[in-house]
């Protein structure tokens, strides 16, 4: 006979709740961060996203833990940013005379739209302690407010 146990988790309810909201507001437009659904809820990596005004830069950060860098693909299509992998974890370990095995295997993906004109060279990525981090340009200098002198 095999014992298992699911471990609910208060927070994906929350998060499905304020997606549906959010998306009902903008009737699924306009959003500044996209998800792709191409794996359950429970794959989906925690994301943050920030924007430093002074460096003019975004940092979206990934929660990836167990996760090397070569699980990991980040890819930039048609200004989308994409961070998938795969997780293939497992660990066995012997508790007070019980075999205890957790597994966490599947596909994920999340994706962020790009302001325009960025190129695949300014976004830089680094991944440490299970933390994804990808920063990038909030504009270019192309795109940046330039002043006009009057003649």
């Amino acid at each position: 006979m095999s014992l298992s146990r699911v471990i609910y988790d208060p927070f994906t309810e929350f998060d499905r709740l304020f997606d549906e909201a959010f998306n009902a507001r903008t009737n699924g437009n306009n959003c500044q961060v996209a998800e792709r659904d191409s794996a359950p809820r429970s794959m989906k990596p925690r994301m943050d996203v920030h924007e430093d005004a002074q460096s003019n830069t975004v940092l979206a950060t990934f929660e990836l833990p167990g996760l090397k860098k070569e699980d990991v693909n980040i890819d930039v299509h048609n200004n989308i940013l994409t961070v998938s992998g795969e997780s293939k974890i497992s660990s066995e370990r012997d508790e007070n005379g019980y075999a205890v095995r957790e597994r966490r295997f599947g596909k994920f993906s999340r994706s962020i739209p790009l302001p325009q004109g960025i190129k695949g060279e300014d976004i830089k990525a680094s991944l440490e302690n299970g933390v994804l981090s990808v920063t990038f340009p909030k504009t270019t200098t192309e795109q940046a407010p330039k002043k006009i002198a009057i003649n």
